[in-house]
């Protein structure tokens, strides 16, 4: 482990300009397993600040909502929302409205903040589809693909048929296992919708093409009524809901990471939503994946014309 000693019962790392404390170092969060040894508070900050070249580009301006875990796989989760009074000065807030008041979300911009939220065992980041600054106007949309099992096969299906339905649409899509079960589908936007007109166009792109393969895709919400289909989840287009960000550590055996691929990994029988983890995820975010996404994100204007005109 480079940066963080493991000896003390109180350390520190270097993080940018800032040197961040780093309270008991060799605490184990997650066990070993028959996968290999365990991992301690120290690796997952280490972890942390070696990916925050390219975790921080999809964190930067972002409410975010933070899964913690003080003791670990094992222990309690608490779904972190507002920021503590006791975070120091230096980490970023945002106050937004929510019904009956306001949240103070915490926004992560740079590797000191990265490193300080490690140490409060903060395991995993979830992520506003929309920034701060302007927090009703998102400028990502996500299609979550949630199997009936955990079973990759239905996914990477339903991943290549959304992605030749986009293609249709002229939209881009990135792909991003979730360390979980399933996968993202991420189309950048331009901003200029609210999040009612981007639900409602995700839920049409999600109805088009549950009905190209209706015996395999559903837009079902109740599960009992999916009949062992693939659930095209589009829930996560609200405000104020949140969609796992790119090499987050999950709260799963082995310390799976959402991670980035690209199309053509999709057809890598070895690709699954854990294929990779804390300790071999930086090796795939140095392959830029998402180099070929578009930076501009688009609007949705014309693509709902061409969708009304793909369904009539």
């Amino acid at each position: 482990m480079v940066g963080v000693k493991q000896a003390a019962e109180t350390d520190s790392v270097r993080a940018g300009n800032r040197t961040v404390p780093v309270h008991r170092p060799a605490k184990v969060l997650f066990p070993a397993t028959g996968h290999g040894t365990g991992l301690t508070k120290a690796d997952l900050v280490e972890y942390y600040r070696s990916v925050a070249p390219y975790m921080l580009p999809e964190l930067k301006g972002r409410p975010l909502m933070l899964e913690r875990h003080p003791d670990g796989l094992d222990g309690p989760r608490f779904m972190q929302k507002n920021t503590p009074d006791s975070y120091p000065e230096w980490v970023r807030r945002t106050e937004l409205a929510k019904k009956g008041g306001t949240v103070t979300h915490t926004v992560c911009d740079n590797t000191a903040t990265l490193v300080f939220l490690a140490d409060q065992a903060c395991l995993t980041f979830h992520r506003w589809q929309s920034r701060a600054d302007r927090p009703d106007n998102p400028d990502r949309l996500v299609f979550d693909l949630d199997p009936a099992e955990d079973d990759f096969e239905p996914v990477r299906r339903a991943a290549t048929q959304l992605g030749e339905l986009l293609a249709e649409l002229r939209l881009p899509g990135a792909l991003l296992t979730t360390g979980s079960r399933g996968l993202h589908v991420i189309v950048p936007l331009d901003g200029r919708s609210g999040f009612d007109e981007v639900r409602a166009f995700a839920g049409e792109v999600a109805e088009a093409l549950a009905a190209r393969d209706p015996d395999r895709l559903t837009t079902e919400v109740r599960t009992g009524a999916r009949g062992g289909r693939l659930y095209l989840d589009i829930q996560r287009n609200g405000y104020a809901q949140t969609a796992v960000a790119p090499f987050s550590v999950r709260v799963r055996e082995g310390a799976p990471v959402a991670t980035p691929i690209n199309w053509d990994q999709l057809a890598d029988p070895e690709v699954t939503a854990r294929r990779w983890t804390v300790r071999d995820a930086l090796d795939q975010a140095k392959t830029r994946p998402w180099s070929d996404v578009p930076a501009r994100g688009r609007s949705l204007t014309a693509a709902s014309r061409r969708l009304r005109s793909l369904k009539a």
